[in-house]
């Protein structure tokens, strides 16, 4: 989509009884005005540059938002940002919602950090699409506008770096042999956490810290939520199979140690869970 000079804003209209999460305004702004805000703004606000470079204070510090860059500033946080080129092209979405603070927390972006992706990242484009779509469709009951901040929010964290770490969507890929290795291998009760961190040729801690970044667990529980839904398919599957064979096949040592990581985790025995289907 190309954004010509100028500004656009759309508010969405407040529902009698507001969505989790939705849209209170979204625009943007073809050359940006010095804004200051000594008591913040009522709600979630996310500022991006599309073009150029603006300075940002927020608690007595400062920061650079270039290009492929952007920040996400908690409800009534005072701060003030201004150019600091001839042009800054931003592009900006304010939201709230009934949960919303609980769902921008549980995603783990509750922090007002600067955050950077990759210029073939959708977070490069995602925003213009939204303000596009919701300039083009009335979408009067702003459930889709809803849906797509949704979605917004799910990029940010998959793809927004902030400071000298990686995207989870970076972290994945450098995890991508190990985890195909563990969809090969999982039967094998053998396999330990350096015979895996040597797959991908880093150290069991980064390996761990890696595993945390991407799905907030290590690599061994990953590995162990693998093998209980390896079973449950077996268990569904495979009803000539039984609990013991199954055990085997994915990847215990015994029956006992199956049914007990199985109960901890679904609730339920294994045999209770395949009469469930």
């Amino acid at each position: 989509m190309l954004i010509s000079p100028g500004h656009q804003r759309f508010f969405m209209t407040p529902r009698d009884q507001p969505l989790p999460l939705y849209i209170e305004s979204i625009g943007y702004n073809g050359n940006q005005e010095k804004v200051s805000r000594p008591a913040g703004y009522p709600y979630y606000h996310w500022l991006q540059t599309v073009k150029g470079a603006g300075e940002f204070k927020l608690s007595g510090a400062s920061a650079i938002l270039g290009g492929t860059s952007g920040i996400l500033i908690p409800p009534n946080l005072p701060h003030e940002y201004a150019r600091v080129q001839n042009e800054w092209e931003t592009i900006y979405i304010t939201f709230g919602g009934s949960q919303c603070a609980a769902i921008v927390d549980s995603i783990g972006l509750g922090e007002a950090d600067i955050r950077q992706w990759e210029t073939d990242s959708p977070l490069n484009h995602y925003g213009r699409h939204v303000l596009s779509s919701i300039g083009s469709d009335q979408d009067l009951s702003g459930l889709e506008a809803s849906a797509d901040m949704y979605r917004f929010l799910i990029l940010l964290k998959k793809h927004g770096m902030t400071g000298n770490r990686s995207s989870i969507s970076q972290a994945v890929a450098r995890l991508a042999p190990l985890l195909a290795f563990m969809e090969q291998h999982y039967g094998d009760p053998d396999i330990g956490l350096e015979q895996m961190a040597c797959i991908i040729g880093i150290s069991s801690r980064h390996m761990n810290t890696l595993f945390k970044q991407s799905f907030g667990i290590t690599a061994y529980s990953y590995f162990i939520l693998l093998r209980i839904r390896k079973a449950k398919e077996m268990l569904t599957g495979s009803m000539e199979l039984t609990i013991k064979e199954t055990a085997a096949r994915a990847g215990f040592r015994d029956a006992s140690h199956f049914v007990a990581t199985f109960r901890r985790i679904e609730g339920v025995t294994p045999e209770q869970f395949r009469n469930l289907y």
